[in-house]
């Protein structure tokens, strides 16, 4: 089963709402509602991969991030690893860059979201905070 490694932010605004993006993938998990991230690179650290991905793909730059947990999921096709941090500063506007869905939600309202099934413990994680 292919391993993959992701940097997962989660990112709250002024507002205390966190920032969530929809697949735009066509695979098995298209239309699927997770934190924005993307696959760490070789030698990249999880704070590297998270401000590269946030400027490519919401034209956020990111400030610093603070390490909130490790998930690790296995779905039919694949095991993700997912290094979860939380970025409560940042620079921009959100830009949907690869035309994905993008929106900023209430801590309460995450549930009501058909998210990725690897991103529960986050959801759950977050409710306790």
């Amino acid at each position: 089963m292919k391993r993959i490694e992701v940097a997962v932010g989660v990112v709250f605004n002024q507002q205390g709402q966190v920032l969530v993006g929809q697949r735009v993938v066509k695979d098995l998990y298209f239309e699927k509602w997770e934190f924005p991230g993307g696959k760490l690179e070789q030698g990249e650290t999880p704070g590297v991969a998270l401000a590269r991905e946030f400027l490519e793909e919401t034209g956020l730059k990111l400030g610093p991030s603070t390490p909130l947990m490790l998930v690790e999921h296995d779905y039919p096709d694949r095991h993700v690893r997912l290094h979860v941090h939380t970025i409560r500063t940042f620079e921009g506007e959100v830009q949907p860059l690869e035309g994905q869905a993008l929106k900023w939600v209430k801590l309460t309202d995450l549930n009501d979201l058909d998210f990725l099934q690897g991103n529960q413990r986050i959801l759950d994680r977050l409710l306790e905070l």
